[in-house]
């Protein structure tokens, strides 16, 4: 179960539509990543419509609230029919248990559910500093895993440069998805803690999530399929 999941993360479903159109001709739809902006921007209906195009979809919302609260939301995204979903770590066990009791339907299905770590756009400097977490990244990030494992979630956010990491401490089949992909020859933008497709592959990484190297690109369905070759092929 690996993949390349493209971040959509467009302000407009007029921008993603016509964005997603671009890979009409391709033998098989990717897996794309609903985020807050374009979510917010166009509502469910967004989903409902890339979902009826035939794209795998990851609903990244990061929901972090009071268990209670998490619980009814899960079952409202629930009913949207999309293939991954996740909640932030930092909300406590409690509340991914709570995450995952709304998600799961009454026959028993659900999406997949994963819990944010800590954002590739942070460094340990700022966790330290800013979010006073006196620990450092890699312990702070492994802690978040286990708290996700022993809450029943299928697997973390982090960056690829923890992932092996997560693998040792929760198990080979707890999944690590991991944005902040850049290739050799790309800017690194915001992030902070990024490494390129073939290094995330060798790393343990599950799902790769790309945005900027592929929606930004001049050519995304070559950037895409370059991609997928780096990650899943080489």
């Amino acid at each position: 179960m690996k993949d390349v999941i493209i971040a959509c993360d467009f302000g407009s479903p007029a921008e993603a539509l016509a964005f997603l159109d671009k890979f009409s001709g391709c033998s098989s739809k990717p897996f794309v990543k609903i985020g807050m902006e374009l979510y917010y921007s166009a509502g469910p209906s967004i989903v409902r419509e890339i979902k009826a195009r035939g794209h795998r979809i990851f609903l990244d919302l990061k929901l972090h609230d009071i268990p209670n609260t998490v619980r009814k939301t899960m079952k409202v995204l629930s009913a949207l029919d999309v293939d991954m979903t996740n909640v932030h770590a930092a909300g406590t066990v409690d509340m991914m248990k709570a995450a995952l009791e709304g998600l799961t339907r009454e026959d028993g299905t659900r999406p997949l559910l994963i819990a944010v770590t800590q954002l590739t756009s942070t460094s340990e400097e700022r966790m330290r500093s800013e979010l006073l977490i006196d620990c450092d990244m890699q312990g702070t990030i492994a802690k978040y895993a286990e708290n996700a494992k022993i809450a029943g979630l299928d697997g973390v956010v982090c960056s690829p440069l923890e992932a092996g990491m997560i693998k040792e401490r929760c198990g080979s089949e707890f999944i690590a998805v991991t944005p902040g992909i850049r290739f050799a020859d790309s800017a690194a933008d915001d992030q902070v803690r990024i490494t390129t497709p073939a290094r995330a592959r060798e790393i343990g990484s599950d799902f790769i999530v790309v945005g900027r190297p592929i929606t930004a690109a001049a050519d995304p369905v070559a950037a895409y399929e370059r991609c997928v070759k780096e990650f899943l092929e080489d």
